[in-house]
């Protein structure tokens, strides 16, 4: 089995894509490999991009919030998106950028990590790891697939720019930890 060192050390060499060409650094994700909380996003931002880091722009901010209503702390989770390398100028991933990086790299993370619940933030992500796309309808919820808890929320940015969905984000934060005994 591979590590996540070695899977990082792959992630950045990586020309499965066209999206290599762009990146100023890829965005393995960060956290420790026996972490019981695996955030998943879409892709990484600009900030990602020159950092090197997920999650540190703005939606990392809002992200932080999320896990500190969660109650644990960032060190204690693996944060990571479905691509690793920033789209050019953010726009959303195309399926056969999810399906590659996906495939190549976000599976062999949840294997490796082997987390209690995977975190889906957003849609985007949404339809790249578990094929379903209403999240209106399945956010707050948990799915088992294959053994595999996952949980469902917005991603952090549809908080930022919604109140209504910040509210919701806040409710599902909530439920993950005192309705559903998973953690």
């Amino acid at each position: 089995m591979t590590n996540l060192f070695s899977l990082a050390e792959q992630i950045r060499k990586c020309t499965a894509c066209p999206l290599w060409k762009k990146r100023t650094l890829t965005v393995p994700g960060e956290g420790p490999e026996n972490a019981d909380i695996l955030f998943v996003g879409e892709a990484p931002g600009v900030e990602e991009d020159r950092k090197g880091l997920p999650f540190v722009g703005k939606s990392g901010t809002f992200l932080d919030e999320m896990i500190q209503i969660i109650g644990i702390t960032k060190k204690d989770v693996f944060i990571t998106n479905c691509v690793k390398c920033r789209p050019p100028n953010n726009r959303k991933p195309t399926g056969k950028e999810l399906e590659t990086c996906t495939k190549l790299w976000l599976e062999k993370q949840i294997v490796s990590i082997k987390p209690k619940v995977i975190v889906i933030l957003g849609r985007v992500a949404l339809q790249s790891v578990l094929k379903k796309t209403n999240i209106h309808e399945l956010h707050g919820k948990v799915i088992t697939k294959n053994k595999q808890k996952y949980f469902i929320t917005y991603h952090p940015v549809a908080g930022m720019r919604f109140p209504a969905t910040f509210q919701k984000i806040k409710s599902d934060c909530i439920k993950l930890v005192n309705d559903i005994n998973i953690l």
